[in-house]
């Protein structure tokens, strides 16, 4: 499935959304897809209504929520701030090693086609 998202004003759209896909796992696709660093959350807006969405949420299931009005909701990727070696000067080699490592194929573009691909592998 398609899920599109804004970043920085531009529609973009991540193809490949299962319902096991977590909104960290979109957020690293679309960070990684554009060539950016940092920490990232999404946004997900309907009508008056605003929140993040935590990154273990699975994001079909929070869209799912919304019945036939999903299509109504925009979700947006927001900056949040710098990563977290870049935030405390702190040498890579000693940060944390990531404790979860996922292994899902999903593909990003600007156009519907859905041409690159995000890979990670367990």
């Amino acid at each position: 499935m398609e899920v599109k998202v804004y970043v920085e004003g531009v529609h973009r759209i991540v193809c490949g959304v299962t319902e096991k896909t977590t909104c960290q796992e979109v957020v690293i696709a679309l960070a990684q897809a554009l060539g950016r660093t940092g920490r990232y959350t999404l946004r997900e807006k309907f009508k008056e209504y605003e929140r993040n969405v935590t990154p273990d949420e699975r994001l079909l299931e929070a869209l799912e929520k919304y019945g036939e009005q999903a299509k109504e909701v925009q979700l947006t990727l927001k900056h949040i701030g710098p990563s977290l070696g870049e935030e405390t000067n702190q040498p890579k080699a000693q940060m944390r090693p990531l404790t979860k490592v996922y292994r899902r194929t999903l593909r990003f573009n600007t156009n519907p086609g859905c041409s690159r691909e995000y890979s990670r592998q367990k």
